[in-house]
């Protein structure tokens, strides 16, 4: 297991958050690699007081739009289970269809590990990531994306070894962080409570070489001057290329 404990920003809190962590300081983080031993690759992710599982399984075959190409495809699940929530939430096959909210964040996730993977080097093969909450307290979105890279990863190298792929697809690591703004000042990575009163909400996806592949940022008071989303971005880009990336390199055992 590689775990990160979320202190070590040098900037002074200049509030007291919640859970008294400086103003750029994450939680604690961790990835449990091999926690489920029939997908290729299945990785654990403890971040703050969230859990979710990350599991990458590979199909043979790919969406029609790719028959024929030679080009593989890269796509994403994402649930929060019954229990993962302060009350039960109901399973997608008795509401009917898959969630408003679910069908979003699942297509960020994809679209976000699709960065990972040279297609053309995948060959006519799917690789699914099911993202699964068990315990949800914000920042889950993130969480899957930055663990389901681990699991891609992890993924790939065992196709290889397996003789399955001949070319490594591999391409670099992607990641995600929120920042909030609460009375004025951008906060990395927040908790629940924090998510809940923060005047401006981003969620910042990049790679490891620092390009963004996703921005959401929504103001749930009043506007925002681009200064302060360009402040906000910055605080992520740079948590994601000094806390987050290390990690998952590490996780992934590179």
């Amino acid at each position: 297991m590689t775990t990160d404990e979320g202190t070590g920003s040098e900037q002074e809190p200049s509030r007291k958050r919640i859970d008294g962590r400086a103003p750029g300081d994450l939680r604690a983080r961790s990835f449990e690699t091999g926690f489920q031993p029939f997908p290729e690759a299945s990785v654990l992710v403890s971040w703050g007081n969230s859990r979710i599982v990350c599991s990458v399984s590979a199909e043979e075959r790919v969406p029609p739009f790719l028959i024929g190409q030679g080009k593989g495809w890269v796509t994403a699940e994402y649930d929060m289970l019954p229990g993962s929530g302060n009350r039960r939430i109901r399973r997608d096959r008795v509401t009917g269809g898959v969630r408003g909210r679910s069908h979003e964040i699942q297509r960020l996730i994809g679209r976000s590990l699709r960065q990972c993977i040279d297609m053309t080097r995948l060959g006519e093969r799917t690789l699914i990531v099911d993202c699964d909450v068990l315990v949800a307290d914000g920042g889950t979105r993130v969480a899957s994306i930055t663990g389901g890279t681990v699991a891609l990863r992890l993924a790939t190298r065992a196709l290889m070894e397996k003789g399955r792929l001949k070319e490594d697809p591999f391409i670099e690591y992607v990641a995600a962080v929120s920042v909030g703004l609460v009375d004025g000042e951008p906060l990395v990575d927040l908790c629940y409570e924090e998510d809940s009163i923060a005047d401006v909400d981003l969620n910042i996806v990049a790679t490891q070489s620092g390009e963004i592949v996703e921005l959401q940022a929504t103001s749930e008071q009043a506007t925002t001057p681009l200064e302060t989303l360009e402040r906000m971005s910055r605080a992520g880009l740079e948590t994601i290329a000094g806390r987050i990336v290390p990690l998952q390199i590490e996780a992934a055992g590179e």
